[in-house]
């Protein structure tokens, strides 16, 4: 949602106050229970036939019914539906009926005075989500519910409480959300990044939408508190809006963590309130009291009958489901023998399919994943796997120096020709076994006092002049030899 208020008791955990004039010294646990609200792919909104369109003109993408005219009524939008179900099911809840309920509140952007969401019957109950890292976080729930407008307060701060004036734009009013709730399962603002990543790349993969938090389509809300490491009861919890980026939540999350616990510290309690993140000056501030389900006075939505998925249609949504970002990176792992939490970046750039079949062509694993990790952050253009392996052959056999391989790997990418052609053309001729020990035996003769150092030095001067010797040999051969056989000879020749 915008500024309104939040969902209330979607988190369940017990409020306490421990560390209550807790000792110097103690140690500190953060617990963190995240909401994100997704809005959903679809063509028109969730209740009715105006267009689902991020921007344009304020107040175009409107009709009677999400400006809640009297008279009208929603239309449940079945695509919706099916949008829900996908994400309930990649993370592995279980779709069940559910019951749409009105949910009441005052504020500008919610023409209707109230908002139809999912209360005590939402339609997804359960499941987990796996991170990179191994770390499972449970999930609460995730339901459906419609969005509200957008504020714009002008003059101040751009807060309500000292602007000078406030507009409208209903355009978001109606449009689709998926709001998924997590246990309080996460205990560090990096972990929480991780979650939302992951879950954000969940949304992706199942098309279920575009995960573009700098445009709104994914807002996190955090639900925040702290206790003494060990301890089993959970502290009294915040929650912190306006989170809009990955880098905004980790600050919101470890500034709020660092303000309980000096709270708690010199003997005062936190109060349960719902806080507002400001970019700008990296603090939360009240926004205020934190509401329950009472509240909101939810009943059920009158105008919407029961929404009962028929179970034939839940396991065709299940059997389309693609292969999700977890079961590509434990893929991945049994054929390279890498953990999955080192293959994650490869993953999310969707360089796995490519690492697969370069590794099924002959390709060691270790030098595939060098490779797109380092050399192909901005993508694999027409690389194929088969002259993927091919290069790190060459590599590997020394046909090809370290250099002269990123080089022919970035026409490769541009051209699609094999390693072989793009290195003929570019005169990339690996220097002969009896070529390069002559240069080497000459260049050593012309450096005889840096040879002695070499010879005769410590393993610090040693190694300086291994570097002085490499070089000049490379230079000597255009670059063309190889660093191991170099390394080689002069070993020999040190009598090492």
């Amino acid at each position: 949602m915008s500024d309104g208020p939040g969902s209330g008791a979607d988190i369940v955990w017990e409020a306490g106050s421990p560390g209550l004039g807790a000792p110097a010294g103690t140690e500190w646990e953060t617990v963190i229970g995240l909401e994100v609200h997704a809005e959903l792919l679809t063509r028109t909104k969730l209740f009715s036939a105006s267009l689902n369109s991020f921007g344009g003109e304020p107040n175009s993408h409107i009709d009677p019914v999400c400006l809640g005219l009297p008279g009208t009524l929603p239309v449940l939008n079945r695509h919706a539906v099916e949008l829900a179900m996908r994400v309930g099911l990649a993370l592995g809840a279980e779709v069940r009926p559910s019951i749409f309920a009105r949910k009441n509140y005052y504020y500008p952007d919610m023409p209707k005075n109230y908002q139809i969401s999912q209360y005590d019957r939402p339609i997804n109950v359960g499941g987990s989500l796996e991170l990179p890292s191994g770390k499972v976080v449970g999930i609460v729930r995730a339901h459906l519910e419609e969005d509200t407008g957008k504020s714009t307060h002008v003059g101040g701060a751009g807060r309500i409480d000292d602007a000078a004036w406030s507009l409208v734009d209903y355009n978001r009013a109606g449009v689709p959300l998926l709001e998924i709730v997590s246990h309080p399962d996460l205990r560090s603002a990096a972990e929480a990044r991780e979650y939302v990543t992951e879950l954000r790349a969940t949304l992706l993969a199942v098309g279920a939408s575009d995960g573009k938090m700098e445009e709104g389509s994914l807002r996190v809300d955090a639900n925040v508190s702290v206790r003494p490491l060990g301890s089993a009861e959970f502290g009294t919890r915040c929650e912190v809006k306006n989170v809009n980026s990955l880098r905004s939540l980790g600050r919101a999350l470890e500034y709020e963590a660092r303000r309980q616990i000096e709270l708690l510290s010199s003997g005062e309690r936190v109060a349960q309130e719902t806080r507002h993140w400001n970019e700008d000056t990296g603090r939360t501030s009240p926004l205020r009291s934190k509401e329950e389900a009472t509240d909101y006075r939810y009943f059920p939505e009158p105008d919407l009958v029961p929404l009962v998925p028929d179970p034939a249609w839940i396991e065709q949504v299940r059997s389309e489901l693609p292969l999700l970002p977890r079961q590509r990176r434990h893929r991945l792992a049994a054929a390279t023998g890498r953990p999955p939490a080192r293959l994650a970046l490869v993953v999310e750039r969707g360089q796995d399919e490519l690492a697969l079949e370069a590794t099924e062509a002959g390709a060691d694993p270790e030098a595939v994943l060098k490779h797109l990790e380092q050399n192909l952050a901005d993508g694999t253009g027409r690389l194929t796997a088969a002259g993927l392996a091919g290069l790190i052959t060459m590599e590997q056999s020394g046909e090809l120096t370290s250099n002269q391989v990123k080089e022919v790997l970035a026409e490769m990418v541009t051209s699609g020709e094999s390693p072989a052609t793009v290195a003929r053309r570019a005169g990339f001729e690996a220097v002969g076994a009896g070529e390069l020990a002559g240069v080497v035996d000459r260049i050593i003769a012309e450096h005889p006092a840096e040879w002695q150092r070499l010879c005769a030095g410590d393993d610090r001067e040693r190694k300086k002049m291994q570097g002085f010797f490499t070089g000049q040999v490379m230079r000597a051969t255009k670059g063309q030899a190889n660093g191991r056989d170099v390394a080689a000879l002069l070993a020999d020749r040190a009598g090492a």
